[in-house]
């Protein structure tokens, strides 16, 4: 099974969220029907960065990378229009509103 890292970004005010799952259409449709009680107060999310990961466990390092001080001025790059500065490559930015 495939996961994916995720990076939302919310358009009502600008904050982020950081996430992974096996289903990123669903898992999206999830966070923008307000069902989960992090992201709820910020609907409507959009998609701005995406990795694709093997295993679940690769996934969850990703994840918390992505939360560190580092993985955060990568996505404030991503914000300012930069692609994220990264050791491989991985990850796509999302370009689509």
């Amino acid at each position: 099974m495939l996961f994916t890292l995720y990076i939302l970004y919310s358009l009502k005010t600008p904050r982020t969220y950081v996430g992974y799952t096996a289903d990123l259409k669903e898992r999206l449709r999830y966070h923008n029907s307000g069902r989960v009680r992090a992201t709820k107060p910020y609907v409507p999310w959009k998609i701005i960065y995406t990795e694709d990961s093997l295993t679940k466990e690769e996934a969850k390092k990703r994840e918390i990378y992505w939360k560190s001080g580092a993985g955060r001025r990568n996505i404030n790059r991503i914000l300012s229009g930069f692609p994220p500065q990264l050791k491989s490559g991985r990850g796509s930015l999302k370009t689509e509103s």
